[in-house]
Protein backbone atom coordinates (compact mmCIF):
# COMPACT_ATOMS: atom_id res chain seq x y z
CA UNK A 1 0.00 0.00 0.00
CA UNK A 2 2.06 2.87 -1.38
CA UNK A 3 0.86 5.68 -0.24
CA UNK A 4 0.62 4.89 3.58
CA UNK A 5 4.13 5.02 4.98
CA UNK A 6 2.73 3.32 8.36
CA UNK A 7 0.60 3.04 11.52
CA UNK A 8 1.80 5.14 14.44
CA UNK A 9 0.61 4.70 17.71
CA UNK A 10 -1.00 7.60 19.35
CA UNK A 11 1.18 7.05 22.85
CA UNK A 12 4.49 5.43 22.21
CA UNK A 13 5.46 6.86 18.73
CA UNK A 14 5.91 3.62 17.46
CA UNK A 15 5.35 2.76 13.47
CA UNK A 16 4.17 -0.63 12.04
CA UNK A 17 3.26 -1.47 8.81
CA UNK A 18 -0.08 -1.77 7.80
CA UNK A 19 0.75 -5.86 7.21
CA UNK A 20 2.48 -5.82 10.44
CA UNK A 21 -0.60 -5.57 13.15
CA UNK A 22 -4.31 -5.38 12.43
CA UNK A 23 -5.82 -3.44 15.36
CA UNK A 24 -3.45 -1.92 17.92
CA UNK A 25 0.40 -0.98 19.30
CA UNK A 26 1.48 -4.75 20.71
CA UNK A 27 3.25 -2.51 23.69
CA UNK A 28 0.78 0.19 24.55
CA UNK A 29 -2.17 -2.35 24.53
CA UNK A 30 -6.06 -1.85 23.46
CA UNK A 31 -6.47 1.33 25.62
CA UNK A 32 -3.46 3.55 24.95
CA UNK A 33 -2.01 1.87 21.81
CA UNK A 34 -4.63 3.23 19.14
CA UNK A 35 -3.13 3.68 15.83
CA UNK A 36 -3.35 6.51 13.06
CA UNK A 37 -2.68 6.44 9.73
CA UNK A 38 -0.46 8.65 8.00
CA UNK A 39 0.18 8.70 4.07
CA UNK A 40 2.89 9.99 2.13
CA UNK A 41 2.07 13.87 2.20
CA UNK A 42 5.13 15.34 0.39
CA UNK A 43 4.07 13.17 -2.42
CA UNK A 44 0.47 14.12 -2.20
CA UNK A 45 0.98 17.95 -1.86
CA UNK A 46 2.90 17.51 -5.33
CA UNK A 47 0.61 15.11 -6.97
CA UNK A 48 -3.18 16.01 -5.50
CA UNK A 49 -4.88 19.13 -5.74
CA UNK A 50 -8.64 19.83 -4.87
CA UNK A 51 -9.92 20.00 -8.45
CA UNK A 52 -8.81 16.18 -8.87
CA UNK A 53 -11.78 15.70 -6.05
CA UNK A 54 -14.63 17.41 -8.37
CA UNK A 55 -13.21 15.14 -11.50
CA UNK A 56 -13.52 12.17 -10.09
CA UNK A 57 -17.39 12.32 -10.74
CA UNK A 58 -17.89 10.42 -7.36
CA UNK A 59 -20.66 12.40 -5.44
CA UNK A 60 -19.57 10.67 -2.35
CA UNK A 61 -16.40 10.05 0.06
CA UNK A 62 -15.10 7.98 -2.35
CA UNK A 63 -13.85 10.97 -4.36
CA UNK A 64 -11.25 10.98 -1.57
CA UNK A 65 -10.03 7.78 -2.34
CA UNK A 66 -5.99 9.21 -2.52
CA UNK A 67 -6.65 10.33 1.14
CA UNK A 68 -8.48 6.67 1.82
CA UNK A 69 -6.39 3.63 2.69
CA UNK A 70 -7.94 1.22 -0.03
CA UNK A 71 -6.09 -1.34 -2.23
CA UNK A 72 -9.14 -2.62 -3.65
CA UNK A 73 -11.73 -0.59 -5.44
CA UNK A 74 -13.23 -3.70 -6.57
CA UNK A 75 -14.66 -4.17 -2.81
CA UNK A 76 -16.36 -0.54 -2.70
CA UNK A 77 -19.76 -1.04 -2.33
CA UNK A 78 -22.34 1.03 -4.40
CA UNK A 79 -24.48 2.20 -1.82
CA UNK A 80 -24.08 5.89 -1.86
CA UNK A 81 -21.72 7.13 1.25
CA UNK A 82 -20.98 10.66 2.36
CA UNK A 83 -21.48 13.96 0.18
CA UNK A 84 -24.48 14.59 2.69
CA UNK A 85 -25.81 17.72 2.28
CA UNK A 86 -24.82 20.77 4.20
CA UNK A 87 -27.29 23.86 4.79
CA UNK A 88 -26.88 26.97 5.64
CA UNK A 89 -29.49 29.35 7.69
CA UNK A 90 -28.56 33.15 8.04
CA UNK A 91 -31.62 33.62 9.49
CA UNK A 92 -31.27 31.38 12.13
CA UNK A 93 -27.52 32.64 12.44
CA UNK A 94 -28.75 36.17 12.92
CA UNK A 95 -31.02 35.11 15.87
CA UNK A 96 -28.37 33.32 17.34
CA UNK A 97 -25.84 36.23 16.95
CA UNK A 98 -23.21 33.99 14.48
CA UNK A 99 -22.01 35.28 11.22
CA UNK A 100 -23.58 31.91 9.87
CA UNK A 101 -24.65 28.76 10.64
CA UNK A 102 -24.81 25.55 8.71
CA UNK A 103 -25.80 22.10 9.39
CA UNK A 104 -24.36 19.11 8.15
CA UNK A 105 -27.07 15.92 8.24
CA UNK A 106 -25.77 12.46 8.21
CA UNK A 107 -28.93 11.00 9.50
CA UNK A 108 -28.87 10.86 4.99
CA UNK A 109 -26.24 8.17 4.64
CA UNK A 110 -27.79 4.79 3.59
CA UNK A 111 -28.11 3.24 7.19
CA UNK A 112 -28.98 6.66 8.48
CA UNK A 113 -25.95 7.75 10.51
CA UNK A 114 -22.27 9.36 10.29
CA UNK A 115 -21.02 5.56 11.14
CA UNK A 116 -21.50 4.61 7.82
CA UNK A 117 -18.35 6.26 6.84
CA UNK A 118 -16.24 3.78 8.62
CA UNK A 119 -18.15 1.05 8.01
CA UNK A 120 -17.99 1.22 4.31
CA UNK A 121 -13.84 1.28 4.74
CA UNK A 122 -14.08 -1.65 7.10
CA UNK A 123 -15.98 -4.00 4.96
CA UNK A 124 -13.54 -3.64 2.33
CA UNK A 125 -10.59 -3.91 4.43
CA UNK A 126 -12.16 -7.55 6.01
CA UNK A 127 -12.55 -8.83 2.25
CA UNK A 128 -8.71 -7.45 1.38
CA UNK A 129 -7.71 -9.64 4.36
CA UNK A 130 -9.73 -12.66 3.25
CA UNK A 131 -12.04 -12.29 6.13
CA UNK A 132 -15.10 -14.49 6.38
CA UNK A 133 -17.09 -12.98 9.77
CA UNK A 134 -16.97 -9.16 10.89
CA UNK A 135 -18.08 -8.32 14.01
CA UNK A 136 -18.13 -5.41 16.22
CA UNK A 137 -19.79 -3.83 19.62
CA UNK A 138 -22.23 -0.78 19.67
CA UNK A 139 -25.12 1.06 20.84
CA UNK A 140 -26.55 0.50 17.53
CA UNK A 141 -25.25 2.87 14.95
CA UNK A 142 -22.20 1.46 14.12
CA UNK A 143 -23.55 -2.31 13.85
CA UNK A 144 -26.37 -1.30 11.65
CA UNK A 145 -24.46 0.49 9.48
CA UNK A 146 -21.89 -2.54 9.54
CA UNK A 147 -24.56 -4.84 8.74
CA UNK A 148 -25.95 -2.84 6.08
CA UNK A 149 -22.45 -3.01 4.16
CA UNK A 150 -21.85 -5.99 4.79
CA UNK A 151 -25.08 -7.61 3.77
CA UNK A 152 -24.06 -7.35 -0.35
CA UNK A 153 -20.83 -8.94 0.45
CA UNK A 154 -19.86 -12.75 1.20
CA UNK A 155 -19.37 -11.47 4.67
CA UNK A 156 -21.18 -12.50 7.71
CA UNK A 157 -22.26 -10.53 10.26
CA UNK A 158 -22.01 -10.95 14.07
CA UNK A 159 -23.18 -7.73 16.27
CA UNK A 160 -23.18 -7.43 20.01
CA UNK A 161 -25.54 -4.32 21.40
CA UNK A 162 -26.47 -3.99 24.92
CA UNK A 163 -29.84 -5.22 25.48
CA UNK A 164 -31.10 -1.42 25.92
CA UNK A 165 -30.14 -0.41 22.42
CA UNK A 166 -33.24 1.28 20.82
CA UNK A 167 -35.80 -1.37 18.77
CA UNK A 168 -35.28 0.64 15.43
CA UNK A 169 -31.46 0.03 15.55
CA UNK A 170 -31.76 -3.72 16.73
CA UNK A 171 -34.49 -3.95 13.56
CA UNK A 172 -32.17 -2.25 11.29
CA UNK A 173 -29.45 -5.47 12.24
CA UNK A 174 -31.80 -7.73 11.67
CA UNK A 175 -33.23 -6.51 8.51
CA UNK A 176 -29.71 -6.60 6.90
CA UNK A 177 -29.45 -10.41 8.18
CA UNK A 178 -26.41 -9.81 11.30
CA UNK A 179 -26.98 -12.44 13.97
CA UNK A 180 -27.49 -10.05 16.52
CA UNK A 181 -26.87 -10.85 19.85
CA UNK A 182 -28.27 -8.32 22.87
CA UNK A 183 -26.17 -8.49 26.18
CA UNK A 184 -27.16 -8.40 29.78
CA UNK A 185 -24.73 -5.50 30.30
CA UNK A 186 -23.84 -1.52 29.20
CA UNK A 187 -22.21 -0.78 25.67
CA UNK A 188 -18.60 -1.53 27.73
CA UNK A 189 -19.72 -4.83 28.53
CA UNK A 190 -20.92 -5.54 25.18
CA UNK A 191 -17.52 -3.53 23.65
CA UNK A 192 -15.39 -6.51 25.45
CA UNK A 193 -17.13 -9.74 24.74
CA UNK A 194 -17.22 -8.41 20.85
CA UNK A 195 -12.96 -8.32 21.62
CA UNK A 196 -12.90 -11.85 23.27
CA UNK A 197 -15.05 -13.50 20.61
CA UNK A 198 -13.05 -11.81 17.55
CA UNK A 199 -9.74 -12.32 19.30
CA UNK A 200 -10.92 -16.89 19.41
CA UNK A 201 -12.61 -17.10 16.51
CA UNK A 202 -10.79 -14.75 14.38
CA UNK A 203 -13.19 -12.44 13.29
CA UNK A 204 -12.48 -8.97 11.59
CA UNK A 205 -13.30 -6.30 14.58
CA UNK A 206 -14.90 -3.23 13.35
CA UNK A 207 -15.50 -2.23 16.93
CA UNK A 208 -14.37 1.55 18.17
CA UNK A 209 -11.36 2.79 18.04
CA UNK A 210 -9.46 -0.54 18.04
CA UNK A 211 -9.13 -0.60 14.03
CA UNK A 212 -6.93 2.02 12.76
CA UNK A 213 -9.19 2.24 9.63
CA UNK A 214 -12.19 3.34 11.11
CA UNK A 215 -11.16 7.28 11.39
CA UNK A 216 -10.10 7.28 8.47
CA UNK A 217 -13.85 6.96 6.84
CA UNK A 218 -14.60 9.61 9.60
CA UNK A 219 -12.49 12.40 8.43
CA UNK A 220 -14.09 12.53 5.45
CA UNK A 221 -17.15 14.44 7.34
CA UNK A 222 -14.62 17.24 7.62
CA UNK A 223 -13.08 16.60 4.11
CA UNK A 224 -16.65 17.64 2.54
CA UNK A 225 -17.67 20.35 4.87
CA UNK A 226 -14.31 22.05 3.77
CA UNK A 227 -14.99 21.33 -0.02
CA UNK A 228 -18.66 22.37 0.57
CA UNK A 229 -17.59 25.58 1.90
CA UNK A 230 -15.04 26.32 -1.02
CA UNK A 231 -12.34 25.68 1.01
CA UNK A 232 -13.47 28.16 3.71
CA UNK A 233 -14.52 26.33 6.69
CA UNK A 234 -16.37 28.32 9.43
CA UNK A 235 -14.61 29.02 12.75
CA UNK A 236 -16.07 26.32 14.67
CA UNK A 237 -17.64 22.65 14.75
CA UNK A 238 -19.52 21.12 16.81
CA UNK A 239 -19.72 17.04 17.25
CA UNK A 240 -20.95 14.69 19.52
CA UNK A 241 -18.85 12.79 21.67
CA UNK A 242 -19.18 9.00 22.60
CA UNK A 243 -15.48 6.61 22.10
CA UNK A 244 -13.24 9.51 20.78
CA UNK A 245 -13.50 8.13 16.76
CA UNK A 246 -15.59 10.26 15.15
CA UNK A 247 -13.97 13.50 16.74
CA UNK A 248 -10.92 11.96 16.12
CA UNK A 249 -11.69 11.86 12.41
CA UNK A 250 -12.83 15.58 12.17
CA UNK A 251 -10.00 17.02 13.67
CA UNK A 252 -7.39 14.32 11.38
CA UNK A 253 -9.37 15.66 8.21
CA UNK A 254 -9.00 19.04 8.80
CA UNK A 255 -5.40 18.94 9.42
CA UNK A 256 -4.92 16.59 6.48
CA UNK A 257 -6.43 19.85 4.56
CA UNK A 258 -3.87 21.95 6.01
CA UNK A 259 -0.84 19.86 5.57
CA UNK A 260 -1.60 19.69 2.13
CA UNK A 261 -2.55 23.21 1.49
CA UNK A 262 -5.93 22.93 0.92
CA UNK A 263 -7.28 25.19 3.90
CA UNK A 264 -5.13 28.28 5.54
CA UNK A 265 -6.80 27.67 8.71
CA UNK A 266 -8.63 24.91 10.88
CA UNK A 267 -11.81 25.27 12.43
CA UNK A 268 -11.90 24.82 15.75
CA UNK A 269 -13.58 21.15 16.36
CA UNK A 270 -15.58 21.79 19.46
CA UNK A 271 -16.55 18.24 20.94
CA UNK A 272 -19.92 17.90 22.98
CA UNK A 273 -20.75 15.10 25.68
CA UNK A 274 -23.77 14.01 27.92
CA UNK A 275 -22.69 15.50 32.09
CA UNK A 276 -23.51 11.79 33.01
CA UNK A 277 -21.38 10.44 29.75
CA UNK A 278 -18.44 12.36 29.71
CA UNK A 279 -14.95 10.76 30.75
CA UNK A 280 -13.13 11.87 27.61
CA UNK A 281 -14.18 15.95 28.83
CA UNK A 282 -12.90 15.33 32.13
CA UNK A 283 -9.44 13.81 30.70
CA UNK A 284 -9.34 16.86 28.52
CA UNK A 285 -9.76 19.48 30.59
CA UNK A 286 -6.72 17.34 32.81
CA UNK A 287 -4.49 16.91 29.65
CA UNK A 288 -0.74 18.53 30.40
CA UNK A 289 0.23 18.24 27.14
CA UNK A 290 2.14 14.78 26.91
CA UNK A 291 0.02 12.19 29.50
CA UNK A 292 -3.54 11.61 28.83
CA UNK A 293 -4.93 10.51 32.30
CA UNK A 294 -8.54 9.36 32.41
CA UNK A 295 -11.17 7.29 34.82
CA UNK A 296 -13.59 5.19 33.53
CA UNK A 297 -17.32 5.82 34.61
CA UNK A 298 -20.23 4.35 35.07
CA UNK A 299 -22.18 5.99 31.86
CA UNK A 300 -25.77 6.83 31.31
CA UNK A 301 -27.50 9.19 28.83
CA UNK A 302 -30.39 9.81 27.00
CA UNK A 303 -28.45 10.16 24.19
CA UNK A 304 -27.36 5.95 23.59
CA UNK A 305 -24.84 6.82 20.31
CA UNK A 306 -22.79 8.47 23.02
CA UNK A 307 -23.25 6.77 26.38
CA UNK A 308 -19.91 5.55 26.58
CA UNK A 309 -18.34 5.15 30.33
CA UNK A 310 -15.49 3.20 28.75
CA UNK A 311 -13.90 5.70 25.94
CA UNK A 312 -11.77 3.25 23.61
CA UNK A 313 -10.45 6.31 21.46
CA UNK A 314 -9.74 8.89 24.67
CA UNK A 315 -5.72 8.76 23.61
CA UNK A 316 -6.52 9.82 20.47
CA UNK A 317 -9.29 12.15 20.69
CA UNK A 318 -7.37 14.37 23.20
CA UNK A 319 -4.53 14.75 21.70
CA UNK A 320 -6.39 15.09 18.31
CA UNK A 321 -8.55 17.77 19.53
CA UNK A 322 -5.33 19.49 21.52
CA UNK A 323 -3.37 19.71 18.41
CA UNK A 324 -6.82 21.01 16.22
CA UNK A 325 -6.98 24.26 19.14
CA UNK A 326 -10.92 22.70 19.71
CA UNK A 327 -12.11 21.41 23.11
CA UNK A 328 -14.90 19.70 24.93
CA UNK A 329 -18.51 20.94 26.30
CA UNK A 330 -20.97 19.29 28.22
CA UNK A 331 -24.60 19.51 28.43
CA UNK A 332 -27.14 17.31 30.27
CA UNK A 333 -29.97 15.54 28.82
CA UNK A 334 -32.51 18.13 29.27
CA UNK A 335 -31.33 20.10 27.11
CA UNK A 336 -30.11 17.32 24.65
CA UNK A 337 -34.03 16.51 24.28
CA UNK A 338 -34.44 20.08 23.79
CA UNK A 339 -32.21 20.43 21.10
CA UNK A 340 -33.70 17.90 19.24
CA UNK A 341 -37.10 19.86 18.84
CA UNK A 342 -35.38 23.19 18.49
CA UNK A 343 -33.31 21.61 15.60
CA UNK A 344 -35.86 20.71 13.86
CA UNK A 345 -38.61 23.00 14.45
CA UNK A 346 -35.61 25.79 13.21
CA UNK A 347 -34.28 24.11 10.72
CA UNK A 348 -35.75 20.84 9.55
CA UNK A 349 -33.36 18.54 10.25
CA UNK A 350 -34.34 15.80 12.52
CA UNK A 351 -31.61 14.66 14.50
CA UNK A 352 -31.37 11.90 17.25
CA UNK A 353 -30.31 12.42 20.67
CA UNK A 354 -26.50 12.27 20.42
CA UNK A 355 -26.44 14.59 16.55
CA UNK A 356 -28.89 17.14 18.81
CA UNK A 357 -26.16 16.94 21.22
CA UNK A 358 -23.86 18.63 19.10
CA UNK A 359 -26.49 21.32 18.64
CA UNK A 360 -27.27 21.48 22.30
CA UNK A 361 -23.54 22.46 22.56
CA UNK A 362 -23.49 25.23 20.01
CA UNK A 363 -26.93 26.43 21.57
CA UNK A 364 -24.81 26.47 25.22
CA UNK A 365 -21.88 28.95 24.11
CA UNK A 366 -24.36 30.69 22.16
CA UNK A 367 -26.12 31.56 25.72
CA UNK A 368 -22.89 31.92 27.35
CA UNK A 369 -21.96 34.96 24.39
CA UNK A 370 -18.55 33.07 23.59
CA UNK A 371 -19.62 32.50 19.34
CA UNK A 372 -20.69 36.22 19.13
CA UNK A 373 -19.47 36.90 15.40
CA UNK A 374 -18.21 33.68 14.73
CA UNK A 375 -20.10 31.03 11.82
CA UNK A 376 -20.13 27.80 12.81
CA UNK A 377 -21.00 24.19 11.99
CA UNK A 378 -22.97 21.39 13.29
CA UNK A 379 -22.81 17.87 12.54
CA UNK A 380 -26.02 15.75 13.05
CA UNK A 381 -24.48 12.40 13.44
CA UNK A 382 -27.59 10.16 13.07
CA UNK A 383 -31.17 10.25 12.01
CA UNK A 384 -34.18 10.94 14.45
CA UNK A 385 -36.11 8.09 13.38
CA UNK A 386 -33.36 5.76 15.19
CA UNK A 387 -34.32 6.75 18.13
CA UNK A 388 -38.27 8.15 18.24
CA UNK A 389 -38.78 6.87 21.91
CA UNK A 390 -36.50 9.93 22.70
CA UNK A 391 -38.27 12.67 20.62
CA UNK A 392 -41.45 11.40 21.97
CA UNK A 393 -40.44 12.35 25.72
CA UNK A 394 -40.82 16.56 24.63
CA UNK A 395 -43.22 16.55 22.09
CA UNK A 396 -46.72 16.46 22.57
CA UNK A 397 -49.14 14.14 21.60
CA UNK A 398 -51.58 14.43 18.64
CA UNK A 399 -55.25 15.22 19.15
CA UNK A 400 -57.84 12.35 17.91
CA UNK A 401 -61.24 13.82 15.99
CA UNK A 402 -64.24 13.02 14.79
CA UNK A 403 -64.11 13.34 10.94
CA UNK A 404 -66.29 16.33 11.47
CA UNK A 405 -65.62 20.03 10.47
CA UNK A 406 -67.95 20.42 13.53
CA UNK A 407 -65.51 18.08 15.65
CA UNK A 408 -62.62 19.60 14.16
CA UNK A 409 -63.50 23.51 15.28
CA UNK A 410 -63.84 22.71 18.63
CA UNK A 411 -59.96 22.07 18.86
CA UNK A 412 -59.13 25.07 16.73
CA UNK A 413 -57.68 28.49 18.04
Amino acid sequence: MGKITGLHCVTCGSVYGSNQVDYTCPSCGPRLGTLEVRYDYDHLRKTLTREAFQDSGQLSMWRYLPLLPIESEEFIQPLRVGWTPLYSFPKLARELKLSALFVKDDGQNPTASYKDRASSIVVIKAQEKGKAVVTCASTGNAASSLAGFAAATPLKTIIFVPKTAPEAKVAQLLVYGARVFLVNGSYDVAYDLAAEAAEAYGWYNRSAAVNPYLVEGKKTGALELAEQMKWQPPDVVFVGVGDGSVISGVCKGFAELQTLGFIDKVPQVIGVQAETSAPIAAAFDAFDGQDVWFEDIEAHTVADSICVGKPRDVVKAVKSVSANGGRFVTVSDKAILSAIIDLARSTGVFGEPAGAAAYAGLLKLVNAGELAGKSAAVLITGNGLKDVASARKVIGKPITVEPSLRALEAHLP
